[in-house]
């Protein structure tokens, strides 16, 4: 590395991301190690093990970054978070689905990183973190087919011959006919319907085990949010005569009420997921041609958004948000 590259402070992207995936990290951590008490399935319970693995390879590279730069590293999630003595929450299903969603979540919050990368150790860093993450994901994704666990995007018609829009009403959505649903549409519509019967599933599960009464309200608004999103992308697909192609997984969540994880980890995975869902929504926006689609998820935006909004408010008033990296506050500075 050449000397200037090496006394080059890191960028307010770089330090930021790296924050952020320490947090995510040392969440993920806490939440594998406690699956891995119950898991039975063997081939889950590998993916699970590898998953773990990365892990800690992943925050133990992180420290040395922050340690080389000089920058102390966030606390994060630790063994205080996470109650290993808990009955078993979820369903061998229900971590085998966590495992694909968060690899799938991963490729697209870590991509966003690599490319935010100017230093090469921290580009090789997200460029081996994007590698792990999607031979997992292949590896996850095979082991829900082979289990019959995987429920695929409906198919369409095959195209006889290349076609050029015509008509205005492409775009329309509102008023009079509609036209048939394009194949990214079809596929987004599914990816957020499996993504919100997780998220109820997950949540499901909190609101039966945080011991803050506040929390537990929070994460019952969360389940009903999340099952009211589920029906609204599995209601588009109905009305075209597709199949859903995702089910609800409530069934997957025990009647256990010991908590296996801290309100602070739950609060703060829930907030992460939602991240992740306005992120999803957006990109969803950008693909969809139909202007009814645009207002539809600018709407779920704005609903999520609120909700985040109230349980980052509940972090903050019980001291449980650690405050991200900033910039300088130059009028207080000029005082």
């Amino acid at each position: 590395m050449k000397k200037e590259e090496q006394l080059t402070e890191l960028t307010s992207g770089e330090i930021a991301n790296l924050w952020l995936s320490y947090q995510y990290e040392t969440l993920s951590k806490c939440g594998i190690t406690y699956f891995l008490q119950h898991v039975e399935d063997l081939e889950t319970k590998d993916i699970l093990g590898q998953t773990f693995a990365f892990s800690n390879k992943r925050i133990a590279q992180m420290k040395n970054i922050f340690d080389e730069e000089d920058y102390p590293h966030p606390e994060g999630f630790t063994d205080s978070d996470v109650n290993l003595h808990a009955p078993r929450l979820f369903s061998d299903v229900l971590y085998l689905e966590y495992c694909l969603q968060t690899f799938k979540m991963e490729l697209m919050v870590y991509n966003l990183a690599f490319f935010e990368a100017v230093k090469p150790k921290i580009q090789k860093f997200f460029q081996e973190v994007l590698t792990d993450s999607q031979n997992m994901e292949i590896k996850a994704k095979e082991l829900s087919k082979e289990k019959g666990l995987y429920q695929r995007a409906p198919q369409i018609p095959k195209q006889k011959q290349v076609e050029y829009v015509e008509k205005d009403r492409f775009l329309a959505g509102w008023f009079g006919e509609k036209r048939p649903l394009l194949g990214i549409e079809i596929a987004q519509l599914v990816f957020h319907a499996k993504r919100n019967a997780l998220g109820q599933a997950v949540i499901t599960g909190f609101s039966q085990v945080a011991k803050s009464k506040e929390v537990r309200r929070f994460f019952e608004r969360g389940r009903e949010i999340a099952g009211k999103q589920f029906d609204v992308f599995s209601s588009i697909l109905s009305d075209e005569y597709l199949p859903n192609a995702a089910s609800l997984m409530t069934s997957e969540v025990t009647d256990s009420t010991e908590a296996p994880f801290s309100d602070k980890l739950m609060l703060t995975f829930i907030t992460v997921l939602i991240a992740a869902g306005m992120s999803g929504y957006g990109s969803a926006m950008s693909q969809s041609a139909r202007r009814d689609f645009g207002v539809l998820y600018s709407r779920l935006i704005a609903e999520i958004a609120g909700y985040s909004d109230d349980g980052a408010e509940i972090l903050i008033k019980h001291g449980w948000m650690e405050q991200p990296p900033m910039a300088a506050n130059r009028k207080n500075l000029a005082k």
